[in-house]
């Protein structure tokens, strides 16, 4: 759709910066149906969209060949079609996720977060509860859609991994262990093309920005290793949590990024005044000013 908008010198992008929003595929729509006046298009934009009437209209001015045309109407065509097929995939997997429904309720309320664009339309963390009977989306990073790929690769049973470090190493997130006459030779994770490792990795990423505890983490991580190293670190206890969760059927709770910084504080005094004490050394506190 937006190369046809391209050889057609329409440069709507410019003012919407999604062409398969709402506002993008009402005007798609309508010059498709014939309409070529720019205040007309301009006028179906959405509230959320910044540019004005004008400015969209001033980005409609291109050449309205037919055969571009033709290649825009079988664009949308090809759009709706793809659009049908994910429809009736939402369809299948909610039965699917039905069938393997073990436990009753709901999952409490917890702090209300975007749908992933790429989310089924359905109630897909209900399900997930019912099946799994804990609400892994309270692990912040975790949304619908990683818990999904997760539970999809290693199911809701964890009996076959007989500890966390079992199940962190099956997903190839654990330090490699080359070790040569006691000395560490290599500590670079295994190659694993394993989709629940993928996705727990691109949730690793996206704590960057996370006000919470992991996001805390994650960024004291980074301080003091690569990123990619901080990716497969963070990416590995989220998969611990995810172990703990569902072997002992126990709600995550955040403890806010305040609680680590604190109990990292906590545990850097302690590691000094150990440090002191092997030299025959203390720690004295200085006054706190006023």
């Amino acid at each position: 759709m937006q190369k046809a908008l391209t050889q057609m010198n329409v440069q709507l992008a410019n003012v919407i910066s999604d062409v398969v929003g709402e506002t993008g595929q009402k005007i798609l729509r309508a010059i498709v149906a014939g309409e070529r006046d720019g205040q007309v298009l301009g006028a179906m934009k959405n509230v959320r969209i910044h540019a004005s009437v004008d400015e969209i209209a001033k980005s409609l001015q291109g050449h309205w060949r037919v055969e571009h045309l033709f290649a825009l109407k079988q664009a949308l065509a090809a759009f709706d079609f793809i659009g049908t097929q994910l429809a009736e995939c939402d369809q299948e997997i909610e039965a699917q996720l039905k069938r393997l429904e073990v436990h009753e309720g709901d999952p409490a309320k917890g702090k209300k977060r975007s749908r992933p664009r790429n989310a089924p339309k359905f109630d897909l963390r209900t399900q997930l509860f019912k099946m799994c009977g804990v609400d892994l989306t309270r692990i912040d990073g975790i949304d619908v859609t990683t818990a999904l790929a997760v539970i999809s690769e290693t199911g809701a049973d964890m009996s076959r991994f007989p500890t966390e470090g079992h199940f962190a190493s099956w997903l190839g997130l654990c330090p490699g262990t080359k070790i040569t006459g006691g000395k560490v030779m290599s500590g670079k994770t295994k190659r694993c093309a394993n989709r629940a490792a993928q996705a727990l990795r691109l949730a690793a990423a996206a704590l960057r920005t996370s006000q919470s505890a992991l996001g805390a983490y994650f960024r004291r991580l980074c301080s003091r290793m690569d990123k990619p190293k901080a990716v497969t670190a963070a990416a590995h206890k989220l998969a611990r949590l995810i172990y703990t969760l569902l072997t002992k059927g126990q709600e995550y709770t955040d403890q806010g990024q305040d609680y680590y910084e604190q109990r990292y504080h906590q545990r850097v005094l302690r590691q000094l005044a150990q440090r002191a004490q092997k030299l025959g050394m203390k720690l004295v506190p200085t006054e706190q000013p006023a």
